[in-house]
């Protein structure tokens, strides 16, 4: 089968595609997956340069995210059968293969039947970007109805399935972008206050919008100089919640408010084999799946590249301020 290899430590050009064997099944609950698409995130980035996490020897497949159909199964699968499309995030960090290939194999635990209205690549774009945003507004940041919540970076990826998100709940949604298109974009899926971080002082213009009080929760997606800016826009005894690492700062400001502060890494329990959490994550995906299909749910695929345009997704993933989700087509 075709597969995009990561065959070193660096650069997108440490990505070829290759001939590499099918993958088999192992186990009598594993399921054999024809892929039609991979998501590219930028957790994918970050493992082709710094390296992968699991000892195992070079080359891996990368790519978390994937959608296909179903083409063999083990004995002791009960939750699908050969033709069932399905979606998931599973494999790519150095232990199990990921999804920039033909084939992939897991076990049917961590598979959900793909929402009846998205295409393979829609699919394939939502799963890490979904449990992310739904983990850090929700189970980190606590967010209920009626709450005023930031969300940085809301045209990205995490961000724009976390306006969703935060507006199925109820939340009073502002929001940062870069450029008057992407405001646009954020508007169109509901955010009710948009910042241009280009041309006004994010912090500022939040405590403007909510009377100086500032807002319940903030979700940094960006980084450390976001989060420690994001401190005097979290209200007293409010909750920021981050993807990232925040680096060394100043935390003064966030002690005298008595902020909760939180961390969302998805990967934990892939990486810790954490099954109930992951079991979780399935869960998350069962029920964006009916929002999907129920039209209160959106993915945006911002750009489809062929398998081989691996390289290419991550040079613009590095590149920054991309729209909405790149997706590799298989």
């Amino acid at each position: 089968m075709k597969a995009i290899m990561m065959t070193a430590v660096g650069g997108p050009e440490v990505l070829s595609l290759q001939d590499i064997d099918e993958p088999q099944m192992a186990s009598p609950t594993d399921i054999k997956v024809k892929l039609h698409a991979a998501g590219v995130n930028p957790i994918d980035t970050k493992v082709r340069s710094r390296g992968v996490f699991f000892p195992n020897p070079l080359p891996a497949v990368l790519g978390c995210d994937g959608a296909g159909e179903v083409v063999a199964v083990g004995a002791a699968v009960d939750r699908f059968k050969p033709g069932d499309k399905v979606w998931f995030c599973h494999g790519g960090l150095g232990r199990e293969p990921g999804n920039y290939a033909d084939y992939t194999v897991l076990d049917q635990r961590w598979a959900g039947l793909m929402p009846n209205t998205l295409s393979f690549a829609e699919a394939a774009a939502s799963p890490l970007v979904l449990i992310t945003a739904w983990g850090a507004l929700f189970d980190r940041g606590g967010l209920q109805a009626g709450q005023t919540v930031l969300i940085h970076a809301g045209a990205g990826g995490v961000g724009h399935v976390a306006i969703q998100l935060a507006k199925l709940k109820g939340a009073r949604v502002i929001t940062t972008v870069s450029s008057e298109q992407k405001a646009e974009f954020v508007e169109a899926l509901g955010a009710d206050e948009v910042i241009n971080y280009r041309t006004h002082d994010f912090a500022e213009a939040v405590n403007q919008l909510t009377d100086g009080k500032g807002c319940d929760l903030v979700f940094d997606t960006v980084g450390p100089a976001v989060f420690e800016q994001s401190i005097p826009a979290t209200s007293h005894f409010g909750r920021l919640v981050t993807i990232l690492d925040p680096g060394a700062l100043n935390w003064a400001e966030a002690r005298m408010r008595n902020l909760l502060i939180g961390f969302e890494l998805m990967l934990t329990p892939m990486l810790r084999d954490l099954h109930e959490a992951r079991d979780r994550h399935v869960a998350i995906l069962n029920q964006c799946a009916a929002w999907f299909d129920q039209g209160r749910l959106q993915v945006h695929v911002g750009e489809q590249l062929p398998l081989a345009g691996a390289a290419s997704a991550h040079a613009k993933i590095e590149e920054g301020h991309t729209q909405g989700k790149i997706v590799l087509t298989i």
